[in-house]
Parts: C-alpha cells; structure tokens; sequence
C-alpha cells in the first residue's frame, strides 16, 4: 500500500518556470509538460524581453489558480524569478509553494550578464520558505559553479553538482531528464514528509545524499547525480 506521504505528493502540481527565451520543444520542462500529468508551464510572457515586475506577477497568478500544494520547477532566469516571488510574496500561514527545483540558476549580477536579464539584478538572497535543490553544470557559460553554490547556501538549498553538461537545457541532451525528476520526486515528498512547508531542508539533503549513495553503488564510482 502507498504511503500517505506518496499519495499526497502526487495530488501536488508542478509549475515549470522557464527562463529567457522560453523552452523549446526538446526542453526537459516541456517534456516534463508533455509527460508529466501533475506538470504545466506558467506563461510569463514577454519571453525574449523580460521584465521582473510582470514575470512575478505571473507566477504568482499562477500559483495562486493553482491552488496549494505547489512544486517549481525552474530554470536559468526562471530561478531568480522564484527567488523574487518569495522575497516579494507575504508569508502567510496558506503558503501555496511546498518546495522547488532550481536548476542551472542564471547569475543576473555578473558583468557580462545579457541586458535582458539585467533588470532581475540583484538576486535576492533570503532563506527560502520551502525545501529546494539547486543544481548546477562545472561549464555553464550563464553561471560559475561557485557562484551557483553560494547562492544554493544562500537560498537554504540543497546543492547538486550536474558534472559538465552546459546550461542544463536542450542543447545538454538530458531528454527527458530522469535525474531531475527524481530529486524533483525528492522534493515532493520532503515536503509533505515534514507536514510543513519551511521545514523539509534536512530531509531534502538525507534524501539527495541517498541518492548519491546509490549511484555510487550502482555505478561503483562517484559520479554526478543530474
């Protein structure tokens, strides 16, 4: 028999948050769209032209239709707009979002950031009211592995080094990308395991570094977990 946690995590729906430009059709999020029943695109709009004010709006119109518990799942600029949302939305006792999935966050302070993107600077660096993971590529061209490891510390995230696979989008060849899925799985469950939403961080961790454990059984080496 299932448990009551497993049952509850999937009544949850997954909001895909997609960066600049959007996610195209060979996009892990579409595909996690297109084959995912729990999983829809929030529609922020202005895609190749952003604006921080109106993406936050957005996303929280979409939260709030969808109704609580919510899971993200975000990508690349699509990160920070999360981290805006939070540090933005009031805390209430009703908070809709249970815990997301941040991956390859796009560093909007660095120099040689896309004019674009600038107007999402600075990242907002609170402690996240959810449990989050926060993975990130050793050559993404949008975001240092340092600096995407700061900003999981700095998030109360857990952090996931990806190996080099790029911007952990289309062009990395994840498909489907059943790694993230599983840490997304993990995240889900964290939180309704918890019966609270701030306060899965631990059990987010002991569930990844269990994962981890097992890959490195499996494969009998230490190998990236996404």
């Amino acid at each position: 028999m299932a448990s009551s946690s497993s049952i509850n995590a999937r009544c949850a729906t997954v909001l895909t948050v997609p960066g600049l430009n959007g996610s195209g059709p060979d996009h892990w999020q579409t595909l996690w769209e297109q084959s995912r029943p729990d999983t829809a695109r929030v529609e922020l709009g202005m895609w190749h032209t952003p604006h921080r004010n109106s993406w936050v709006t957005k996303l929280d119109q979409a939260i709030r239709r969808a109704g609580a518990p919510v899971v993200l799942a975000a990508h690349s600029l699509g990160c920070v707009a999360v981290a805006w949302w939070a540090e933005l939305s009031p805390q209430l006792p009703d908070w809709p979002v249970v815990g997301a999935l941040l991956v390859a966050p796009a560093d909007v302070d660095r120099a040689a950031a896309p004019s674009e993107i600038k107007g999402f600077a600075p990242i907002p660096r609170l402690r996240l009211p959810f449990p989050s993971i926060v993975v990130a590529s050793q050559d993404d061209p949008w975001v240092t592995l340092e600096r995407a490891r700061g900003l999981a510390a700095d998030w109360g995230s857990h952090f996931v080094d990806a190996g080099a696979r790029g911007h952990l989008n289309a062009d990395s060849g994840l498909g489907v990308w059943r790694e993230g899925q599983e840490l997304l799985d993990h995240v889900l469950l964290d939180s309704f395991e918890t019966g609270r939403h701030g306060g899965g961080h631990a059990s987010t961790r002991s569930l990844v570094a269990s994962e981890v454990r097992r890959r490195h059984d499996t494969n009998g080496r230490r190998g990236p977990v996404a």
